[in-house]
């Protein structure tokens, strides 16, 4: 527990940043987006973002990879939003 108290903080890099409105939503998301090979992960939705789920969907900040997610999205569900926070 001393050792990571001692650990300097992990450098914050922006990413893209996805919100919505209900689990579902975000757990169909994170399984689109794996069948499409498009990178990121679900974490916790963070402070900065206010929505109605607590799930958010992370990646890479780059116009390639926010075109690839809406692409295996479109027809499943809508985003609630789409942010590019320091993560």
């Amino acid at each position: 527990m001393l050792l990571a108290a001692l650990r300097p903080p992990r450098p914050r890099t922006p990413h893209t940043v996805v919100s919505f409105t209900s689990t579902f939503d975000a757990m169909e998301a994170e399984r689109l987006c794996q069948q499409a090979g498009v990178p990121g992960r679900i974490i916790p939705l963070p402070v900065e973002i206010t929505a109605e789920c607590g799930l958010a969907w992370s990646m890479p900040p780059d116009d390639e990879t926010r075109a690839a997610f809406l692409a295996a999205v479109e027809g499943h569900l809508v985003p609630d939003g789409l942010y590019t926070l320091l993560v």
